[in-house]
């Protein structure tokens, strides 16, 4: 492991350390899997990445006589998520597709029931840089979130199309809020994330897309929402209600310009992703296709293809059925929920 990658992993390390201990210390229901039902919000976790922009409106909807609000519980890493949707300390995050397959396949009862988003993620160069194409690349430092990000998946189908393989370059796994300055300070030759972190770069006139999954993959996933199964036998209506109000916010997120300005003042909040307006606003413009959240639904073949896909780069051991890791009633049985905002 190079210094880059070994400094990484020893700072993810501590800071799991650190939030796991908090959440010990805070969660009053310990691991308790429905205690949090109870509760007047019902936490879902989340990264706070344009990928999940849903969530944020999904949680800022006025709830209908009867229902149950839901509260971003913010997260700093995947590890940290899947940790605590394993503990039982959360029972709804929007997870990353293999590594829910991934949790599937380690019996850890959990359900895929809804999308996040589509397209999202980015390959980014220094503005000064020579390199055109992914074959300019060849022994130059990539750096990527994590093995299992559907972002390393992409990064391999670009190099798969310049007939290049990972070999060819050096992969290094970065949390993504570092990518940025790591490129600037020439520590990494490229980096693919998830937005608003190309953005960041971008909107400062350092760095540019070499590739964009909205050009290369129209149909990429790559966070998914994600329930415990024993919160799916327990209370159906409310997984059904919180898909209804991610579903809706997916819609009404892509159906104006204007609604995505408010969902971007929205996200912007210190209690969801607390970042720049202004970066968050970009990400939806430059193009405004970057991300979307219209077309949620769970299509079995897509998920086969990101299934062969995991395994050929080893991040996926072995073939698991699609009835294994995903329901797809919640996304079929879904209802319009409005769509408003508390004044």
């Amino acid at each position: 492991m190079d210094k880059l990658s070994s400094g990484s992993a020893r700072f993810c390390q501590r800071r799991r350390q650190l939030l796991l201990a908090g959440a010990a210390a805070l969660t009053p229901f310990g691991s308790a899997p429905f205690a949090q039902t109870a509760r007047k919000t019902m936490p879902v976790g989340a990264l706070p990445v344009t990928c999940n922009l849903s969530l944020p409106i999904a949680c800022s909807m006025v709830t209908a006589a009867g229902g149950q609000a839901f509260e971003f519980s913010k997260y700093s890493g995947w590890p940290e998520i899947k940790e605590s949707q394993m503990a039982g300390r959360v029972q709804a995050t929007y997870m990353l597709a293999p590594l829910a397959m991934d949790m599937v396949d380690k019996k850890i009862p959990v359900k895929i029931v809804a999308l996040g988003h589509r397209s999202g993620a980015v390959i980014m160069v220094r503005t000064d840089s020579p390199y055109k194409d992914f074959k300019s690349l060849r022994g130059k430092r990539v750096a990527i979130p994590s093995r299992f990000a559907v972002d390393y998946l992409f990064l391999r189908k670009m190099l798969q199309k310049e007939g290049l393989t990972e070999k060819d370059v050096q992969v290094v796994e970065m949390a993504p809020p570092d990518m940025p300055a790591a490129l600037y300070a020439k520590a990494v030759d490229a980096y693919c994330t998830g937005e608003p972190f190309g953005a960041v770069a971008q909107r400062a006139g350092y760095a540019r897309p070499l590739s964009m999954t909205r050009d290369e993959w129209p149909l990429y996933i790559c966070c998914v929402l994600t329930v415990r199964e024993e919160l799916i036998k327990s209370n159906r209506p409310l997984v059904q209600q919180l898909v209804n109000h991610v579903l809706a916010a997916g819609q009404w997120l892509d159906q104006s310009a204007a609604n995505r300005t408010k969902a971007v003042e929205i996200a912007a909040k210190p209690q969801f992703f607390n970042q720049d307006v202004n970066v968050l606003k970009f990400v939806m413009e430059n193009p405004p296709d970057r991300v979307t959240y219209g077309d949620l639904r769970l299509i079995k073949p897509e998920f086969d293809e990101l299934m062969a896909m995991s395994i050929a780069a080893g991040t996926i051991k072995q073939h698991i059925a699609f009835e294994r890791y995903v329901d797809e009633s919640f996304v079929k049985n879904a209802s319009a929920a409005r769509v408003t905002f508390a004044t």
